[in-house]
């Protein structure tokens, strides 16, 4: 039986409890108040209690690679020996930090963003093979903006060395450890899944990179704990034929154990990036919200179009229904076969379901850590409550998620939360207790 507040190791790190903050965006850029917006978004998070934080999504090249509007890039040493103010200031309170190191590919803003191309026309996708033939009749339709190149072996070879040099710098700037956005569809997942991958080469068994990554992280960090997600594709649409099974994921899991990752993250998602990824409510608030509606054309590439990605949504929202602890079998599954800890997220909103995950009320675990993202926009300093017994106020609306591809910082946007959480942290709830 374990408790939330029972410490854990990953890869050599000692982390001081069972909950995690997990990867979502913090809209930081890489501008000159960047690091002040880390800080201002993480520490409070740390000084909470909660015991391992993953910096949300940070890109590896100089250039493309962005899934969304202000994404922090981590391929200048310069700037992410700045970031040694956030490291530090999680390490005071007591908490451990990881980098989570990603790359875009075709669902880069190049893609989908018609603002963002307008700004970039000559900017072109990372692929991992020629594009699928559904996003191919997507670019033909004029609903997204295909500009592949497909990587050759030897740049392949060089994107992984990529991923160990801003690892190395990670560490050096005070990182815990490295974390690997390999799902939602990142270009990592894009090298795992049959859907995008149809390669003839090493790399068409798309584990062989993350190998790659894993060697090239070891030659320039050291041991660093190495963390990835894991993807089933098991919310492909039925027009998807070739795509990650659970069982598929379960291997993929079991071999990158044997690689030497040192933790893994099981996630059940989409070959897209739509609602598979953060599931609930239909976001009606901030689709309705009157100041983002000019923005909303722009990105989308007229009124009309943002329309019909609205109606996409509301649609999604009725097939991706929040489920508490949605990816907890696949969870499960990874687990009894492999022997590094496996991280849960995916819905979590209560203290009883972190502790019937974790096997603290007698039930078999699915995991050996919980983590949250979205509530933490609602409540910075969550982990005290939680720690304490409570429950997150988040009501997975989603309104906090769609204005962010205008490039809006993630807030909750729902008045009974907002005020619920000023109430609590003019009660002191937010203060922590020994």
């Amino acid at each position: 039986m374990t408790a939330l507040e029972t410490p854990l190791s990953i890869g050599g790190v000692e982390v001081p409890n069972r909950l995690y903050r997990a990867p979502v965006l913090e809209c930081a850029g890489n501008g000159e108040g960047a690091v002040d917006t880390l800080v201002d978004e993480l520490e409070p998070t740390a000084a909470s209690g909660v015991g391992l934080l993953f910096q949300g999504a940070s890109i590896v090249t100089d250039r493309g690679g962005c899934a969304a509007p202000n994404m922090t890039r981590v391929h200048d040493p310069a700037f992410v020996e700045r970031l040694s103010r956030l490291t530090g200031a999680v390490h005071d309170h007591g908490g451990r930090i990881f980098l989570q190191l990603a790359h875009g590919g075709l669902r880069s803003m190049a893609t989908w963003h018609a603002e963002y191309r307008r700004r970039h026309p000559d900017q072109r996708q990372l692929a991992v093979s020629r594009p699928p033939w559904q996003l191919r009749a997507l670019d033909r339709a004029g609903l997204i903006s295909l500009r592949p190149d497909v990587l050759s072996t030897g740049e392949v070879w060089d994107l992984a060395e990529q991923f160990g040099r801003c690892a190395g710098y990670a560490v050096d700037a005070g990182y815990d450890g490295i974390h690997l956005s390999a799902a939602n569809m990142s270009l990592i997942q894009q090298f795992l899944s049959p859907f995008y991958n149809r390669r003839d080469d090493e790399f068409g068994d798309g584990v062989r990179f993350l190998e790659a990554i894993h060697d090239a992280v070891r030659d320039h960090a050291g041991d660093v704990p190495l963390v990835t997600k894991v993807p089933a594709e098991t919310a492909a649409p039925a027009f998807v034929r070739r795509h990650l099974s659970r069982a598929d994921g379960v291997s993929i899991a079991e071999r990158a154990a044997a690689i030497g990752y040192d933790g893994l993250v099981p996630v059940e998602v989409s070959p897209f990036w739509d609602m598979s990824i953060v599931r609930g409510a239909f976001p009606d608030r901030a689709w309705a919200a009157s100041d983002l509606q000019d923005d909303y054309a722009a990105v989308f590439g007229g009124r009309l179009r943002a329309h019909a990605v609205q109606l996409l949504n509301r649609l999604q929202a009725r097939r991706f229904g929040r489920d508490p602890g949605w990816n907890a079998a696949f969870c499960r599954a990874v687990r009894e076969r492999v022997d590094v800890p496996v991280l849960l997220e995916g819905g979590l909103r209560t203290r009883a379901d972190c502790d019937r995950y974790l096997g603290a009320t007698g039930a078999a675990p699915a995991a050996d850590a919980v983590g949250m993202a979205r509530p933490f926009y609602a409540e910075p300093r969550l982990g005290a409550r939680l720690l304490d017994g409570a429950d997150a106020l988040c009501e997975s609306c989603n309104n906090c998620t769609v204005p962010q591809v205008t490039g809006e910082p993630g807030r909750c946007r729902t008045p009974a939360v907002v005020r619920e959480q000023a109430r609590l942290r003019k009660d002191g709830a937010y203060e922590r207790t020994e």
